[in-house]
């Protein structure tokens, strides 16, 4: 495995990567059965070519074989790897998934732009199939795809990727949800700083939370419940203000003559600790906004909203949990005629199969009711030996519920998306209002 000094880093990392791939096509054993499980959790038997080969780059850097990934088992197995072409892969180490702008396309490379961090790559590429793909975009279109070092200052897009075209604010909007959705563990690849400011946010909500209600759970009817929320988040960011040093009832001008400073510091200083937009405005006035990490709004979807009771529960890092049923899952447990036995189990059955219900909220069932809930899983999945002790977590993996939790939407995330959201359905509402007028009108006069 010799590259010539005088092959371009392009070539030499498109050969690198074809020996990856057949490392990992050609393994057997634990590899092999990690390479199953993750096109299992990934669906990959429904993909097509594209999709496939992104699924493969995404196992070779964090697909997990003991502890592992294939990356770094090809590092050990390859001895004799030039210095360049170790030191390559090392920092393909620092590869990360995400949905990028094209900016600048040209014939050997194209400059792109994270839609999640808005930091710019230099991209480089050969006269090949990749280079006949990118061939076709336009400046303002999107992809999904892969970024890896190439040299200190270029990279290039690992294997294939995705081409979604351009897209209006609402459907860009749409791409980036299912994103977050489908790939958690690939948010902010290329920013761990605003991942880890990400996951304090949830702590500290967490925290005002439990200072604000007592407690870490309550149950409330719905629009109680929201209406208890919203003071909440009045309260975040009066406390927000206050630490601040700043005054609702004081002008801009007169907070900054008052504190020795301009009013770019105050507002900068504001945003920082991260003031919400709408109530910074309201006090510092309108302005450009900047790239600090924001508190999304609070909104509870109409069925919490309109439900007769709701229970939510508060963890530091699982976040916020609503559970509209939980009372009555709780008195089904409690009782023993064969009436609630049936709907204890019709429960369950519902909370193995519901992705919200995740793993944080079933221990805390199991610590409530251990006995009655260990009766009902052995009759629900037919195993009468089944024990919470031993058999519960492996249980709620089958069933898709990490034991880890993957980053909350309660999170906060870049201002940039967050306007983004807002702007999103403004527009999608704006058009709903349109399309109502447009449809009484068509309507005409009628006896």
């Amino acid at each position: 495995m010799n590259i010539a000094t005088a092959e371009s880093p392009v070539k030499s990392a498109k050969k690198l990567r074809e020996e990856l791939l057949d490392f990992v096509y050609d393994a057997e054993g634990e590899m092999a059965i990690a390479l199953e499980t993750h096109a299992a959790n990934y669906g990959g038997k429904n993909y097509d070519r594209q999709r496939q080969d992104l699924l493969i780059d995404t196992f070779i850097f964090e697909g997990e074989v003991g502890e592992s990934t294939p990356l770094d088992l090809f590092l050990q197995a390859a001895p004799n790897l030039s210095r360049d072409e170790r030191q390559m892969l090392q920092n393909w180490q620092r590869s990360f998934l995400g949905l990028f702008e094209v900016l600048e396309i040209g014939d050997d490379g194209a400059t792109l732009m994270n839609w999640f961090t808005q930091k710019r790559y230099p991209i480089s590429f050969d006269n090949s199939a990749q280079n006949s793909q990118f061939s076709r975009l336009k400046p303002g279109e999107i992809i999904h795809g892969r970024l890896a070092p190439l040299t200190e200052n270029e990279w290039l897009v690992f294997g294939s990727f995705l081409t979604k075209g351009k897209l209006s604010k609402p459907k860009l909007a749409v791409a980036i949800g299912e994103f977050r959705e489908r790939h958690k563990n690939s948010l902010y690849g290329d920013a761990p700083e605003l991942l880890e400011e990400a996951w304090k946010s949830v702590e500290k909500y967490h925290r005002e939370f439990v200072d604000f209600f007592g407690e870490n759970t309550v149950t409330l009817p719905g629009y109680q419940l929201n209406k208890k929320i919203g003071e909440l988040c009045d309260r975040i960011n009066e406390k927000r203000f206050a630490e601040l040093g700043l005054d609702r009832n004081k002008s801009l001008k007169e907070m900054a003559a008052e504190a020795g400073t301009d009013e770019a510091e105050i507002r900068e200083a504001a945003r920082s600790a991260g003031a919400d937009e709408k109530d910074l405005d309201a006090v510092l006035g309108s302005s450009d906004s900047s790239s600090k990490m924001v508190t999304p709004k609070a909104e509870l979807p109409p069925e919490i909203k309109n439900a007769e009771s709701v229970t939510v529960f508060t963890h530091p890092r699982w976040g916020q949990m609503f559970l509209p049923t939980y009372r009555r899952f709780a008195e089904v447990l409690e009782s023993d005629t064969p009436e609630d036995r049936e709907l204890a189990a019709a429960f369950v059955r519902k909370y193995l199969d519901d992705p919200q219900v995740n793993t944080y909220l079933w221990h805390h069932f199991v610590e409530a009711y251990p006995q009655r809930l260990e009766g009902v899983l052995q009759t629900v999945l037919e195993r009468p030996d089944f024990s919470l002790q031993t058999d519960l977590d492996p249980v709620l993996v089958e069933y898709g519920k990490p034991p880890e939790p993957d980053l909350p939407d309660i999170a906060s995330v870049p201002r940039h998306l967050d306007e983004l959201f807002k702007e999103a359905i403004a527009q999608v509402n704006s058009s709903k209002s349109k399309r109502k007028k447009k449809s009484k009108k068509s309507k005409g006069f009628q006896l």
